[in-house]
């Protein structure tokens, strides 16, 4: 199977944005509403679920954390940009994790564990509130996204063998469709489709102001992402009479 071409993502064009699509009310995005929505989740179905396969080695298990951290207002996602020189999805915005060891209990265990060894976040300051449906990526990992609360007081350490930045997004930006959009182009005969989320991210100053820097989430994590949307969007069961 032939290795898919390094390109640059930004360049693809975009098929589609999601303008049409309503973003998920605040009311909805308050911790102790996306905790009672995990404890009775909704009916739903992912919206993506696996992408084209770009390698012929086993299948391996991951997990990832995904951090929502208890800002004021609404939460924050916590993310991280892969270091520039790792084998794989180097310089990507990632979720803290990695593959599921065979010394870990379970699949939180193992998204515990990453999120520590790669960014310094202790286990105290993380509740997890429930798992996202399996994400299969092209490079053949299966990746269980843990989704979970993390205390402001979080004081972390990112190693930087593996992270060069760490940074936060608001839940509400993301949650939003109007800035989910579609790219595709065509490779060995198949279209590859993905999902991004650029969000440019004050370097200085308040919103809106200063130097920005460009996030551009895409790929698996924007896949995530894009589930936890629908996730949070589905309408929750009926009460019985």
């Amino acid at each position: 199977m032939a290795a898919l071409p390094r390109f640059d993502p930004r360049t693809i064009p975009i098929e589609r944005v999601d303008h049409d699509l309503p973003p998920v009310p605040r009311h909805d995005l308050q911790a102790p509403a996306i905790a009672r929505r995990f404890a009775q989740p909704p009916l739903w179905e992912p919206e993506l679920r696996r992408e084209p396969r770009m390698t012929d080695r086993a299948p391996a298990p991951a997990a990832v954390l995904v951090p929502l951290v208890l800002r004021e207002g609404l939460p924050s996602v916590l993310l991280t940009e892969r270091a520039g020189h790792l084998r794989t999805h180097s310089g990507q915005i990632a979720f803290p994790g990695g593959r599921v060891d065979a010394e870990d209990p379970s699949i939180r265990h193992a998204a515990l564990r990453e999120a520590q060894e790669e960014i310094g976040l202790a286990p105290e300051h993380v509740q997890v509130l429930g798992e996202l449906p399996v994400y299969v990526t092209g490079t053949a990992f299966q990746v269980t996204p843990v989704v979970a609360l993390v205390s402001p007081a979080m004081a972390l350490q990112p190693n930087p063998d593996e992270v060069a930045d760490v940074f936060e997004v608001p839940l509400d930006f993301l949650m939003n469709p109007a800035h989910h959009r579609w790219h595709a182009f065509e490779w060995e005969g198949q279209s590859r489709r993905w999902c991004s989320m650029p969000y440019l991210q004050p370097r200085n100053g308040p919103a809106g102001e200063g130097d920005n820097v460009e996030r551009f989430i895409w790929g698996a994590t924007a896949g995530m992402l894009r589930n936890l949307y629908r996730f949070l969007i589905s309408p929750l069961p009926t009460a019985l009479p």
